[in-house]
């Protein structure tokens, strides 16, 4: 069964890898970006109370 198994190249994974890695960058920083303005939304809205 291994035989017929196509395996990726060294330089196929690495390139995936680092998609990989810069879209969890990327998306981490969006997130953070919202989890900011939602903080700032909530203190705004707790201080006319």
């Amino acid at each position: 069964m291994v035989e017929h198994v196509t395996w990726p190249s060294y330089s196929s994974i690495q390139e995936s890898a680092v998609l990989v890695i810069i879209a969890s960058v990327i998306f981490s920083a969006v997130l953070g970006v919202f989890d900011l303005a939602f903080r700032n939304m909530m203190d705004a809205i707790y201080k006319l109370f």
